[in-house]
């Protein structure tokens, strides 16, 4: 925690004002005060250089009091000598060492009732128009089409429950809907493993039969490995030709072993002429960064053709995100959830690495949907009209 957060504290002034002088979200300020992260949209000497004008034109500090206005606060015992009294912070402002997220939650009907709900705001999207796009989901959404498009090797790279399998599904809805002469080939990964100790790899055989499947079910693939992935190549030239553009989508690619990884920069080299025959699109957790890591040399030349996105946090874009779940049933978010419950809800999925001491956030759609549920199955068992920063803390 910094000390402008006591500052505040002590000038009985709400982190709110602060954040709407900034031009900025309460969650974004929070983020600030509390764990030292700091909007990369912002220039960071004149973001510093506002609050301190702020502190001293509107709260009303003198120059001396804000020197150290940007170090790290830590509470001081308050038994020990000579230690000057200290402002009282909420246990839940300090920074946890370990994050611990909620297990799936369920709205209840009770819930549902006493908010006045049509239906559950946090439910898996349905449509295309229910996607919410963020710059990053934006960025990563439109680098899946022109691969579709176009060709490409892209590796999609997000914590569980950041919203990969939706931009998944969405991407096929496009193709569809804009009837596009795109060929997606999906090989099922129900029980892939990157061993065959805890379950079944996913080998380019097993990829090169997705494709036959894909471009002429009819035909049997050959027994022989050189026949067979010639006849891939055939099916896929002859494909191309009729007009046609592929996409190979794995999910959960996090556990393809390395020896697939390798054989889809192959895979991705068939071409005729100038034209490449597939696009890859790999969709998997963290793990896959670390498999693609460039400093690894037994994927090197993988790395070097493949492009790898990351699905950020939804940081300053909490509000609004929430905001478009909760139109889709024809509740304002505000009549639900309070502002200072989203700034709770900020600091609580924020956790710090043991080993680096930085600061992270899990302010991922699953997880934020999860706090949210059980904060409003909460608000509902005590009768409290709307979600507040200390139905936040409670859950």
């Amino acid at each position: 925690m910094l000390v402008i957060k006591t500052l505040l504290e002590k000038a009985k002034h709400p982190q709110s004002l602060l954040a709407a002088h900034l031009g900025l979200s309460r969650a974004a300020v929070a983020q600030m005060v509390n764990h030292d992260e700091w909007p990369k949209t912002r220039d960071l000497g004149a973001l510093q250089g506002e609050i301190l004008c702020y502190l001293r034109e509107t709260v009303g500090y003198c120059l001396g009091d804000l020197d150290d206005a940007f170090e790290e606060w830590t509470p001081t015992r308050a038994n020990a000598p000579g230690s000057d009294p200290q402002p009282e912070v909420d246990a839940i402002d300090n920074e946890p060492e370990k994050l611990m997220l909620l297990a799936k939650q369920h709205l209840q009907p009770g819930t549902r009732q006493h908010f006045g709900l049509a239906g559950d705001p946090f439910e898996e999207v349905r449509d295309a128009d229910e996607v919410f796009a963020s710059p990053s989901i934006r960025y990563v959404r439109e680098s899946m089409m022109q691969v579709a498009k176009r060709g490409g090797f892209l590796a999609v790279v997000g914590e569980s429950g950041a919203g990969k399998s939706t931009l998944r599904r969405d991407l096929i809805n496009r193709i569809q809907q804009q009837q596009l002469q795109v060929v997606v080939i999906e090989p099922f990964v129900l029980a892939m493993e990157d061993n065959d100790i805890k379950g079944k790899t996913l080998k380019s055989n097993h990829i090169a039969e997705s494709i036959m499947a894909a471009l002429v079910p009819l035909t049997k693939p050959k027994t022989n490995p050189e026949a067979r992935f010639r006849q891939v190549f055939e099916a896929l030239r002859a494909s191309s030709r009729s007009g046609n553009s592929h996409l190979l989508v794995i999910e959960e690619a996090h556990s393809l072993p390395l020896p697939t990884l390798k054989h889809l920069k192959r895979f991705f080299e068939l071409e005729d002429g100038f034209k490449k025959l597939l696009g890859i699109v790999l969709i998997g957790q963290s793990e896959l960064a670390l498999k693609l890591d460039e400093r690894n040399p037994a994927v090197r030349e993988v790395v070097q053709r493949c492009e790898m996105v990351t699905l950020q946090p939804l940081g300053e874009h909490l509000k609004p995100y929430l905001a478009a779940r909760f139109a889709r049933i024809g509740r304002p978010l505000e009549e639900v959830i309070d502002d200072d419950a989203l700034d709770a809800l900020a600091v609580k999925l924020s956790g710090r690495d043991q080993q680096t001491k930085s600061t992270y956030s899990a302010l991922y759609p699953l997880a934020v949907h999860n706090v949210l549920t059980a904060a409003m199955n909460t608000a509902a068992e005590y009768s409290v009209p709307r979600v507040t920063a200390d139905v936040v803390r409670e859950v």
